[in-house]
């Protein structure tokens, strides 16, 4: 049996868990306040710790329970002794005046009842009954409704404190009876500086490439920080170098994104679905997978918008400016474009069953965004064809803003002359024509030749005649745009207002 016990083994995370508020990592402002708090005799009797998992929510609340009730101290203090009875149950999780609970295992309203009928005695040895109640989003809505007359109105030697990772999911009114403290994701820097101090106390040598290489899969949570050490040292023993982490773990999924979005920017559709292969390839759901897709593409486009510092931007440090690097490849409307399409994967993944289908054509659709042609782009070349000597013409084609908005397939005017002579009415586009959609069917015309080669601006100001739609069609920058966007003239207009063109002809397609 002794060699049993001494075969054990304590994890990291369990051995180097936080026993005072000056070793707690990366929350500085809410131990600052927990401290004055009990300093100036003003302590809550209920709180609310948020926050990603591993970041210090429970370990904060054993801490304030132990500065609670350290029995070496003739009151509350923020310097809890750690070798009194009580700092060590409470340190262990077994004092019997501090009670833990997963809501997880304890939802219904009989828990609820049973907690509120222990709550009226009196604590055992210590100053005050502690009820800790990890992921209290867990709990039903009959529990929180149970739990809320002895949460706003508790007995005195009684105080609670609530942990959960999902704040959304707890209800307001219990929101509004305690004190919420939000953690902060740990920063890449001090995770690092936390495993060489630890490597330090278990003698080992470890590279610093390595363990900022850690602290960055870590995604901010020092739990899972120490979990991959405790991981790399079971293989590398006592000398932990880059390679051996880099061959145990795969890539981070903001390097991986950051790698993503470089092949994208290059319009490498292969290279990109690579990429997205590895980090898919990771074990994420697809739709979380698109979540932090999104998020990363926030930042870049907080960063193009507001600058490579802003806050706005929850960029890693280690990978900011890459990031920065990245954000100044496109511009504002194109980070737009990319997370309406990765949204709208999002959703379409979570009930399809082809979701990796989805996810491939989504990325090459981001790669070959940049082969598509705008509007703006195609009247550029409208412009072009119709400049004199064949040659492009760098002038945007603006439309007048007087001109009026035309309805699809509209008839064109045409006056009772016109009607007198069916055989020269322009025809309505034929869908199912040789020309293909769009595309307008000519008949053949008996005008005569000087009416044909009539200039556009003749027609301007009177009823727009048969011989104007004809004269229309005969200009080349009309003829042109037929040519590129299919369709009829069914509107000729001018506007004096607008330098360029002196008339405008709209085209129905």
């Amino acid at each position: 049996m002794d060699g049993y016990w001494r075969m054990s083994y304590m994890v990291l995370a369990r051995k180097f868990r936080s026993q005072t508020f000056d070793e707690v990592i990366g929350q500085g402002p809410i131990t600052t306040t927990l401290r004055h708090a009990i300093e100036q005799d003003r302590v809550h009797h209920g709180y609310l710790f948020t926050g990603t998992r591993g970041v210090g929510k429970t370990s904060m609340a054993r801490i304030l329970a132990k500065a609670l009730n350290c029995l070496s101290s003739e009151g509350p203090t923020a310097t809890p002794c750690n070798t009194c009875e009580s700092c060590v149950a409470v340190a262990r999780g077994d004092d019997i005046d501090v009670v833990e609970i997963d809501a997880a295992s304890n939802t219904g309203v009989d828990n609820i009842r049973e907690l509120r009928s222990n709550a009226v005695y009196r604590p055992a040895r210590a100053r005050f009954k502690i009820y800790i109640i990890d992921e209290v989003h867990m709990l039903s809505t009959g529990a929180f409704n149970a739990l809320l007359k002895t949460l706003e109105e508790p007995p005195d030697h009684v105080k609670f404190i609530f942990a959960t990772t999902e704040a959304q999911k707890v209800p307001a009114t219990i929101m509004s009876r305690v004190q919420r403290f939000d953690f902060k994701s740990i920063l890449p820097g001090e995770i690092t500086e936390q495993l060489a101090m630890i490597c330090r106390e278990e003698k080992v040598d470890a590279e610093e490439a390595a363990l900022k290489r850690l602290a960055r899969l870590a995604n901010g949570s020092m739990r899972d920080a120490l979990s991959l050490l405790d991981q790399v040292l079971s293989m590398a023993g006592k000398k932990v170098s880059a390679d051996i982490v880099n061959e145990l773990f795969p890539a981070a999924h903001d390097e991986l994104f950051a790698a993503l979005i470089d092949k994208l920017a290059a319009s490498d559709a292969r290279g990109a679905l690579e990429i997205a292969d590895q980090s898919v390839g990771q074990g994420y759901a697809l739709d979380y997978w698109c979540t932090l897709f999104i998020n990363q593409v926030r930042d870049l486009m907080m960063m193009r918008v507001c600058g490579a510092e802003t806050d706005l931007a929850d960029a890693p440090a280690g990978l900011r400016d890459r990031l920065a690097e990245q954000s100044r490849q496109f511009d504002a409307g194109a980070f737009v474009y990319m997370i309406t399409v990765l949204e709208e994967l999002r959703r379409s993944v979570k009930s399809s069953g082809s979701g990796r289908a989805l996810v491939d054509a989504a990325i090459i659709r981001l790669a070959e965004a940049s082969k598509f042609s705008s509007i703006e782009s195609l009247l550029q070349c409208v412009d072009g064809a119709a400049a004199p000597g064949g040659g492009v013409s760098r002038r945007p084609v603006a439309a007048p803003k007087s001109a009026p908005r035309v309805k699809k397939n509209a008839p064109p005017v045409v006056t009772a002359e016109d009607e007198a002579r069916p055989d020269e009415r322009p025809s309505r586009p034929t869908r199912g024509s040789a020309g293909g959609p769009g595309t307008p069917v000519r008949t053949p015309s008996a005008a005569p030749a000087a009416v044909q080669q009539e200039p556009v601006s003749a027609s301007i100001g009177r009823r727009m005649t048969q011989a104007d739609l004809k004269a229309a069609h005969a200009e080349p920058l009309v003829k042109a745009a037929i040519d590129v966007l299919g369709g009829q003239v069914v509107h000729v207009h001018r506007d004096d207002s607008a330098a360029k063109p002196p008339e405008t002809a709209a085209i129905d397609d």
